[in-house]
């Protein structure tokens, strides 16, 4: 089951010119992703743009959702409800599948853009096509013409083009039937093809375009022997924008049947909140009236939970943690402000010595006298951004103690959360609860930490275990976890972490560690200062939690564990997580996940993971799923460090099952990257 904090957001009530609704070449078609209505185009959507569509076609209803991670690339899944056919449960029939497009060329003055695509890749592939498209604007009109296989070649205009380079080409081979979860490589781009294209037109008022298009697909041939009586090959529809943001299609297909659909788009670039914080001190602010009361001022206006301040000849240094602000930057420039006026006339720097659950990770250093001429003249600013030094920390531990924190802290916090699963068969699964978490330090490097939930509504009586797998149910108890008790403890650890030498990060932990297991673990994490790549391991003795998520067990254990590489390609920001090890179930294998982090702070990934049960797997044979993290300051008008995490997966299986732990090192030394500093450095005026 996926966590996601409960938010909400309002969409404006009128159309405007920033977002994608109305825009020619930008709507989404019938399947999702961009394009006409049955047909795609070779047009992308701006970076990071996330679009949720609907539609209806009889007999068929459309769930959409596709994301544009880079500029080249766009991906997203689906869900096709047959309407006229029985499914295997709560008789419904559900098709799912993934699409991926590529851009090859961009437009130019004189050439179209060319993109190649693919859509249900792997599953059923019931739908599945692939396509070649080109598009090309005239002033109010867009114009795409393409070649597809598959559902959008059914018509089969022309033989297979690709035959002579291979008989394979020649024939298209059968979908994967109802078992799915693989590739099927001798489908793509094989078999005849036929010719597609289509037109929109941007309307003299703005929130209209209109659409036609010729389709490939002659609906003789539709999956479950459910052909669809076609009278003419041409579409025609519309585009209604509602608001920036929303927009309403429909449409007239196959010449006798209507389309209807809605969509709704969402900037996870741009992602954003006006702010309601504190404002920064002025300059000429009175100082507090002790060392213990600017702590408490650093940590109320520049979000800085402070362990030591201290000072050494020139120089005041404020160890600190971070707590509010994403930016490093916004809480130094606050900062700089409450120590100028608080510092005596002998301190000419500033020092932030940066840590996380008692891990140095990284050391800045201010000038004073160019911080005060930056913020009072413009002309300033560009001496003192150069005149920031920023570098591994280091301990010295040297000078006066003008202030030192307790080391022993307790805070708590109750609100409500959900939890959610949808990609399954059963539809989507909700649990709306109370929890109530609370955590003690100990010491800067260890603290207890637990939480439990109370649910206030569910509809978890509709999961139904279905997979097929002969591996040890170590995941698909989790129907039995979430109706057994309204309430559970989710987790209650102790953890501990250590600098083990400049680049080496150790973390031990034990007791209740998820809602399934329990046990003890370690990680190891090697992570020089701004490196683009990372190494480390964990290593865990984990036993199955009872079904009541009380304090008892059940006799189920394992010793699971992997070696997780981390590398920043340099390619889109992409981040790629390797880790190979052992699974949940005792299984051995891999899973590659590859992310990238939005300037907005959203981070959007996808994860593979191939193991060696082979045939015990179950359906698919490997695991597979999407996620997205949000920060939560993105919905509302403070600034947090908090963030929140949805998952998609298709199935919920015992292979490939991984723990879940609460903390990892990577993300607690994330500070040691040195272009998130510079990447927000602009916020350290606000």
């Amino acid at each position: 089951m996926a966590r996601i904090t409960l938010v909400a957001f309002f969409l404006p009530n009128v159309a405007a010119a920033d977002g994608l609704a109305g825009q020619l070449g930008h709507g989404q078609s019938d399947f999702g992703g961009v394009g006409i209505m049955q047909t795609p185009t070779a047009r992308m959507n701006p970076l990071g743009e996330m679009s949720v569509s609907a539609s209806r076609t009889e007999p068929y209803r459309r769930y959409n959702v596709f994301v544009q991670p880079t500029r080249w690339f766009e991906g997203g899944f689906r869900y096709v409800s047959v309407e006229n056919r029985p499914g295997p449960l709560y008789d419904r029939n559900l098709d799912k599948g993934f699409d991926a497009k590529l851009r090859l060329l961009e437009e130019t003055r004189y050439w179209p853009q060319l993109a190649v695509g693919a859509r249900d890749i792997g599953g059923t592939t019931l739908f599945g096509a692939e396509y070649v498209a080109a598009s090309k604007r005239w002033g109010n009109f867009d114009f795409t013409a393409g070649l597809g296989w598959g559902y959008l070649g059914a018509a089969s205009d022309i033989d297979s083009p690709f035959g002579w380079l291979a008989d394979r080409f020649d024939n298209r081979s059968a979908n994967s039937g109802s078992g799915g979860g693989e590739l099927n490589f001798g489908q793509y781009f094989a078999g005849p093809a036929a010719v597609f294209g289509g037109v929109e037109y941007q309307t003299p008022w703005d929130p209209l375009i209109l659409q036609f298009e010729y389709e490939g697909n002659d609906y003789s041939n539709e999956p479950q022997d459910n052909d669809q009586v076609q009278d003419s090959r041409f579409n025609v529809g519309a585009r209604l924008a509602i608001s920036d943001n929303v927009e309403l299609h429909t449409g007239w297909q196959r010449g006798n049947t209507a389309m209807a659909g809605i969509t709704f788009n969402l900037d996870l670039n741009g992602l954003d909140q006006l702010k309601n914080d504190p404002p920064p001190q002025p300059l000429d602010a009175a100082p507090q009236a002790s060392w213990a009361a600017a702590s408490q001022r650093l940590n109320e206006n520049a979000g800085m939970q402070v362990e030591r301040i201290s000072r050494q000849g020139d120089s005041l240094t404020v160890t600190a943690r971070p707590g509010r602000f994403r930016s490093l930057a916004q809480s130094e420039g606050r900062a700089n402000r409450i120590l100028n006026a608080q510092a005596d006339e002998e301190i000419e720097t500033f020092r932030f010595d940066w840590e996380e659950r008692g891990l140095p990770l990284r050391e800045s250093v201010h000038d004073r006298e160019q911080f005060v001429q930056a913020t009072t003249s413009a002309d300033h600013e560009y001496a003192y951004r150069y005149g920031i030094y920023t570098h591994a920390r280091l301990e010295n531990g040297a000078g006066e103690t003008l202030h030192q924190a307790p080391a022993q802290r307790f805070n708590w916090q109750l609100g409500p959360r959900l939890d959610q699963n949808f990609g399954g068969p059963d539809g989507y699964l909700y649990r709306l609860k109370a929890q109530l978490s609370a955590e003690y330090q100990t010491d800067p490097n260890g603290w207890f930490s637990g939480s439990m939930a109370w649910t206030v509504a569910d509809n978890l009586g509709n999961y139904e275990y279905i997979a097929n797998s002969r591996l040890p149910r170590v995941r698909t108890f989790v129907g039995d976890y979430l109706s057994e008790s309204p309430f559970g403890i989710e987790n209650l650890q102790y953890t501990r972490t250590a600098k083990v030498s400049d680049n080496v990060y150790a973390m031990g932990y034990g007791g209740i560690l998820e809602m399934m297991y329990a046990g003890v673990g370690a990680e190891w994490l090697y992570r020089e200062f701004d490196a683009p790549w990372a190494l480390g391991a964990d290593i865990n003795w984990v036993r199955q939690r009872d079904f009541d998520q009380r304090f008892d067990l059940r006799d189920y254990s394992v010793w699971t564990g992997h070696i997780n590489a981390y590398v920043e390609t340099g390619v889109e920001d992409v981040l790629a997580k390797l880790s190979v090890g052992r699974y949940l179930a005792g299984d051995i294998g891999a899973t590659l996940d590859l992310s990238r982090e939005f300037d907005s702070g959203v981070r959007l990934g996808a994860f593979g993971t191939l193991t060696d049960a082979g045939d015990d797997f179950g359906e698919g044979s490997f695991d597979k799923g999407l996620y997205l993290t949000i920060p939560l300051d993105a919905f509302f008008t403070f600034s947090s460090r908090n963030s929140t995490t949805l998952r998609w997966q298709p199935l919920t299986r015992d292979g490939g099952a991984r723990l879940s732990r609460r903390y990892d090192l990577y993300t607690i030394t994330q500070e040691r990257d040195l272009d998130r500093y510079w990447q927000q450095y602009d916020t350290l005026w606000q």
